[in-house]
């Protein structure tokens, strides 16, 4: 009778040791997709996308203390929007997300409008060899210069307020084109 207890043991002790419980300590992460400038929009009311990633699932998400739906889908990747609503050039918005483990994660989500286009000043145009061409300028905006192309090809820059441009390219003329943060855009043909 005690050769048949000890397997039995051994039985329950290997069902048992397969019923321990995992613990949650992955709090949820919240995401902004748009605007996709961080924070930086061309109008006053944008619309504000993302999504809170959670392994055990989110539960809710808010937005200055008040619930907003979570859009249909899974609840471990939970997408949300809201409308954004700012007076003069800048709102705060604080985000919060909870998981069903009962963690919390909270965001700052400050929004900029910036309707202002970027300035670009040539400064040089020269030409060299058959149809090369050579151009120098500088891109200046309020806020952040965010991308620079030369042709449609988009430079290899360090965004910022005042950008120094170099580039080469062929042909007849050079088409320049500065992004900023917001999305707004300045275009100059260099000739």
């Amino acid at each position: 009778m005690r050769f048949l207890a000890f397997p039995c043991v051994l039985l329950l002790a290997a069902v048992l040791s397969g019923c321990t419980r995992t613990t949650d300590n992955f709090a949820p992460r919240i995401f902004i997709t748009s605007p996709a400038s961080g924070g930086v929009s061309q109008i006053k009311n944008p619309m504000v996308k993302g999504y809170v990633l959670d392994d055990t699932g989110v539960t809710k998400i808010t937005v200055n203390g008040k619930s907003i739906p979570i859009k249909a889908g899974t609840t471990k990747i939970a997408n949300f929007e809201f409308q954004a609503q700012v007076q003069g050039a800048k709102a705060d918005y604080a985000l919060a997300a909870y998981d069903a483990a009962g963690h919390e994660t909270k965001q700052a989500l400050p929004i900029s409008v910036d309707n202002v286009k970027p300035t670009l000043s040539v400064k040089s145009f020269t030409r060299f060899g058959r149809n090369g061409i050579r151009v120098t300028a500088v891109a200046t905006d309020n806020i952040q210069v965010a991308q620079v192309t030369v042709d449609g090809n988009r430079l290899n820059i360090t965004p910022g307020k005042r950008v120094e441009i170099y580039a080469e390219t062929t042909g007849i003329y050079a088409d320049i084109e500065v992004l900023d943060q917001a999305g707004n855009k300045t275009f100059v043909r260099a000739q």
